[in-house]
């Protein structure tokens, strides 16, 4: 099964439009796209609302089955995901996530806390910490690959994580 995570896109509807258009079995936006629900670049996108986000129509959370995998998409602010995944960890507990994407802190990275595995794909256009512009692809079977590319397809981390 492979995922396609994007997040903190702020408005660049040239470099959504780029990945939307990439093979894959799901494709998710963890929030600060800036365009409305009904955005034909949106159409074929899991979307969640972030907090530059204007439109409410967007969820503030989604869980979507995909496959063997149930997929708990949020933004990250109101979980406050720049300090700890802790609160997010619970959230995606309760929703009984076998993975958790989100966005918010414009910082790629994946980790596995009690058997959930947790991807932020970094911003697509506003990458923080002296890293590049980044969205996620995540592969699942016996264990997970999280790939890691710039805007420019090449890939800038690889993350492999046992179930």
């Amino acid at each position: 099964m492979k995922i396609i995570v994007l997040s903190d896109s702020h408005g660049d509807t040239a470099t959504v439009q780029q990945i939307a258009a990439l093979p894959a079995d799901a494709m998710f936006h963890c929030g600060d796209s800036e365009l409305a629900a009904d955005h034909p670049l949106l159409a074929d996108l899991h979307c969640v609302r972030g907090n530059c986000d204007l439109d409410s129509r967007l969820p503030a959370s989604l869980l979507v089955k995909i496959g063997d995998e149930s997929v708990f998409a949020v933004h990250g602010h109101e979980h406050d995901v720049k300090r700890s995944l802790l609160t997010l960890s619970y959230a995606a507990a309760e929703q009984q996530a076998t993975v958790a994407l989100f966005g918010h802190s414009h910082l790629y990275g994946a980790e596995l806390i009690n058997g959930i595995l947790f991807v932020n794909p970094g911003s697509t256009t506003q990458p923080r910490g002296g890293r590049e512009a980044t969205y996620a692809v995540i592969e699942t079977g016996e264990k997970y690959t999280v790939n890691f590319y710039t805007m420019q397809n090449h890939l800038v981390d690889q993350i492999v994580l046992e179930k």
